[in-house]
């Protein structure tokens, strides 16, 4: 049935093909094809048109809505890319100061060339974005000029930036502390003093850290993305800094292009060591200093590369063929170089055993110490303190007291009868006011020391105590009212067995000598409480005997020594010509022979005769120094008579019966004779006593001239001070004495625990009364540790000097601070500063290649070169105000602090972060800034801890 089916529709089918063929003819079928093709396409076009006519008539419509005209499009778009170019005109002003604008612009062209052009052009040749980006760096930088000009810059630089660098010396000495009294030397030591600096600051701040930002490079790139966006959105316009493309290639430049290689520069402890060499470029390189350093060093690495290079040069003078007079200067310098190897040799062991020499114990082995009479060290702050502490231990506190408080009371009392005479003489009198000032300041000075009430008593003659209180009672008081038991009580202390003869014999007195660079016999330090070491040497030092020989030497093996003077000559050392004598020394001992050469000048000679005189008093009577001549002492013919005169006394005094006779000058001789610099004893202590008493009484006198001349309402001001100084001085006493028997001190402490607070904690800001300077003198007693427990006297002289400066040169002082601090800020520093951050990233316009990290060698000893140069410029003024070895203390701490990349990003970035919080004070940075450093791993353990020692007082 299927099959029948679809054949009969075959078959109609072809029938009716066939029909319409015969019909219509072959060519019907293309006919018809062409029809149904025309009635399509005519369909669509009137389709079309019809279309394009509605639109066109509802567009006329809308033509004022909110649509867009439309444009031609790719036409429109071909004919603004064949147009030329047009010129960009930008405006170059930013500052409104021509000088900074300039250099400005040139770091904006470098800036978008290196770091954008580079590789946007092989994208696109059109200059829009480029202006775009030009256009929001200059008006970021158009707005931070603005605001830089409404801020007030002089409590940052004069303060805020003062105390974060004195509050980062504060964290690192406590970090320090911390270290030395763990005493692991398991752990790297400079891991562990960074790990220990962090742990500081967070119990110092309590609110921030920033390990993470200063030890961990991912994080501090992140730091200074957030930074660095937070300041887009306060500089930019709203617009552009939605523009998110534009933001975040503006943030990368800033951040990773400039900020980030800056502070990595400002940070690196070798750049810090080259400006440092740089910055005192002028002073000329010390070898006593240099040498100092060496026997100071602490640091193996610093060691090594010094005797490296000592050996290169030592292989290279070798190799030179000489002859005649160079021969000599060849072999000076070899014996120098021979010295400076053995010394580091000497450290390098003894810093690897942990071997360390006790100064005390070596000194006395070498023999008698140098005598520092009872009166200096009256008038010597820095040795005074040490008696103040040995008097304290003895029980003999109140016959000091009561000197230094006479002694106040006389320089008081002198004035004010002064400036009362010199009023009197104008007509106007204050007669009484002024006595009975001088009358309760002489009684408050007998119920201190002298009553039968007063505790502890000075025991003094009775007759005189009655005869002083009859005096009081009766007479007007005079400054010389008590110079007979101040006579008794200086006799007191200098002969009773207790007081100065024994401090001569304590560890005290050897560290007084410490401190007052008087300590040259042994040159090694020994141990860091305040047994420092000292060194004077010259270009003409070479080998010289290490401590650890001198101390194996058998004290029964006999030693032959004979010396000669062989040569003279005359030397020129920085403009001073002087004469120069060589001895050749020959030593023979039981087991060796040594022989060599060492210089001395005739004022070392001087100085070697007043020292064993000194010592020794017989010698005064059989030594005969030849005498000096002040006119033509450079004559040949004078030269050779005075090198035989010392000749024959040089053959005296190594006479076997003259040492016999002395067998502790044999230690003088061996050190006047060593191949090292002469370090001289009494004549530096005697000019270092008139440097200090001298200015003292200088001022004192021109201040009461000073006085005198005043006109009258100035007058009134320093009689008022005056009197407060004569108030002052009846206190002193009292303050002494509060101070060590734990009475709160005359001047009062303003809060609890001053080693966790900050520098500045102290100042009250809202008080303006010399704030700088105040500062400034606060930050001298962090870099010196001022406020040591036995650095009492030293913190209290200098607050009187405070109250004096202020008094008097205060207000000078620090007005000329501001003025400092204004010119810092003038438009003429600032465009220095940002020509020299130009030359230094684009030096002759080409950006800087990434400078290679140098030879941990040559780091090291570009290290000893920076510490040198600070040491050699410290004015040896301060040395005398608060101590030599004080001092040296207290600069290599300094030094010491910079050695240490990430503590140096720490300090770069409290600066960094007081520099915003002062220019954008209505931003909170200071929150901001917390937050950002919230994630501190350091932070975390403290609030842990603070946590966990809060929960059982909580409980309870």
């Amino acid at each position: 049935f299927f099959f029948q089916t679809s054949l009969s529709i075959w078959g109609w089918g072809s029938l009716g093909v066939v029909l319409f063929l015969i019909t219509f003819g072959p060519f019907a079928i293309f006919y018809f094809a062409f029809y149904i093709l025309c009635f399509v396409g005519g369909g669509f076009v009137v389709t079309l048109l019809f279309g394009k006519s509605n639109s066109e008539k509802y567009l006329e419509q809308c033509e004022h809505s909110f649509l867009p005209c439309t444009s031609v499009g790719i036409p429109k778009c071909i004919e603004e890319m064949r147009r030329e170019a047009r010129p960009i005109k930008i405006d170059r002003r930013l500052t409104g100061a021509n000088i900074i604008d300039e250099p400005l612009q040139q770091v904006i062209q470098f800036s978008l060339r290196d770091y954008v052009q580079y590789w946007y052009y092989t994208l696109s040749d059109d200059e829009s974005f480029l202006l775009e980006i030009r256009k929001a760096l200059q008006y970021a930088l158009v707005q931070f000029s603005a605001r830089s000009k409404e801020t007030d810059w002089q409590p940052y630089f004069t303060t805020r930036l003062v105390d974060d660098f004195g509050t980062h010396l504060r964290v690192f000495r406590k970090a320090q502390q911390r270290i030395a009294e763990k005493g692991d030397q398991l752990k790297d030591e400079a891991e562990e003093l960074v790990d220990t600096f962090f742990e500081v600051e967070v119990e110092m701040e309590k609110e921030v850290c920033r390990d993470l930002v200063c030890t961990s490079p991912k994080d501090e790139e992140g730091f200074l993305r957030d930074l660095c966006e937070v300041l887009l959105y306060i500089l930019l316009p709203p617009g552009d800094f939605q523009n998110k493309i534009m933001r975040y290639f503006v943030r990368e430049i800033l951040s990773r292009g400039i900020l980030l290689p800056l502070i990595n520069q400002l940070s690196d402890p070798d750049y810090i060591n080259q400006y440092v060499i740089w910055m005192i470029r002028d002073s000329n390189c010390n070898y006593e200093a240099f040498m100092n350093i060496i026997k100071l060093s602490d640091n193996i690495g610093e060691l090594e590369a010094v005797k490296d290079k000592a050996s290169e040069e030592l292989q290279y003078l070798r190799s030179l063929d000489t002859a005649g007079d160079d021969i000599n200067t060849i072999k000076n310098q070899i014996n120098s170089l021979l010295y400076v190897v053995k010394v580091c040799d000497s450290r390098i062991q003894r810093l690897q055993s942990g071997k360390e020499i006790d100064t005390v114990k070596l000194a006395a082995n070498f023999g008698k110490l140098c005598t520092v009479p009872l009166d200096h060290i009256l008038v010597d702050n820095v040795a005074l303190q040490f008696f103040m502490d040995y008097m304290q231990q003895t029980g003999g506190q109140a016959h000091l007291f009561f000197w230094m408080t006479v002694e106040g009371y006389r320089v008081t009392a002198q004035q004010q009868l002064e400036v009362l005479q010199s009023r009197q003489k104008d007509g106007k009198h204050q007669t009484n006011q002024t006595k009975g000032l001088l009358r309760a300041a002489a009684f408050g000075v007998y119920e201190q020391y002298l009553s039968e009430k007063a505790s502890p008593r000075v025991n003094i003659d009775d007759n005189l105590v009655a005869k002083l209180a009859e005096t009081l009672n009766h007479e007007d008081p005079t400054p010389e009212i008590f110079d007979d038991i101040q006579r008794k009580v200086y006799d007191l202390m200098l002969r009773d067995e207790r007081f100065y003869p024994s401090f001569k014999q304590n560890v005290l007195y050897v560290r007084m000598l410490a401190e007052l660079d008087m300590l040259k016999d042994p040159s090694f330090r020994g141990s860091d409480d305040g047994e420092g070491e000292s060194f004077n040497g010259s270009p003409t030092s070479s080998i010289n005997l290490s401590l650890d020989d001198l101390s194996n030497v058998p004290a029964d093996e006999t030693v032959q020594l004979h010396a000669y003077i062989s040569d003279t000559g005359v030397c020129n050392d920085h403009g001073k010509t002087y004469a120069l004598y060589a001895i050749t020394v020959h030593r023979r001992s039981q087991n060796s022979e040594e022989t060599w050469k060492t210089y001395r000048r005739y004022s070392d000679f001087h100085d070697f005769h007043m020292r064993i005189t000194e010592q020794f008093e017989n010698l005064a009577n059989i030594l005969k120094l030849p005498g000096k001549k002040t006119f033509n002492n450079m004559d040949r013919e004078f030269l050779e008579k005075r090198k035989k005169d010392l000749n024959a006394y040089l053959q005296l005094l190594l006479n076997p019966e003259m040492m016999k006779a002395s067998p502790a000058l044999a230690h003088y001789v061996y050190d006047f004779l060593e191949n090292k610099a002469y370090s001289k004893g009494k004549g530096d202590f005697a000019r270092k006593m008139d440097t200090f008493v001298n200015p003292l009484r200088n001022s004192m006198r021109n201040v009461s001239n000073a006085v005198k001349s005043l006109p009258d309402s100035l007058a009134e001001g320093m009689t008022k001070m005056s009197d407060n100084m004569g108030k002052m001085s009846e206190r002193l006493g009292q303050d002494i004495k509060q101070s060590f028997f734990k009475v709160p001190p005359l001047i009062q402490k303003t809060y609890s625990d001053p080693e966790h607070c900050r520098v500045a904690a102290p100042i009250d800001d809202n008080v303006d009364d010399n704030i700088p300077l105040r500062v400034m003198l606060l930050l001298m007693d962090e870099v010196f540790d001022l406020k040591e427990r036995n650095q009492w006297l030293r913190r209290n002289i200098k607050n009187l000097l405070q109250q004096l400066i202020r008094a008097t040169y205060g207000d000078t002082i620090n007005r000329k601070i501001v003025d400092h601090v204004d010119w810092m800020t003038s438009p003429e520093q600032v465009a220095d500063a940002v020509k020299r951050f130009r030359d230094a990233f684009w030096p002759n316009g080409i950006l800087a290649d990434t400078v290679p990290r140098r030879d941990k060698a040559i780091r090291m000893r570009t290290r000893v070169a920076g510490k040198t140069k600070l040491l050699e410029v410290m004015p040896d003024e301060l040395k005398h105000i608060i101590g030599a070895e004080t001092t040296r203390k207290g600069i290599l701490r300094v030094f010491e602090m910079f050695q240490h990349s990430q503590l140096n990003k720490r300090m770069v970035y409290v600066f960094l972060e007081r520099f915003l919080e002062t220019l954008f004070p209505q931003n909170k940075f200071h929150e901001l800034f917390n937050k950002l450093h919230s994630r501190s791993k350091q932070m975390q353990r403290y609030k842990q801890r603070l946590h966990s020692t809060q929960a059982p007082s909580l409980q309870k």
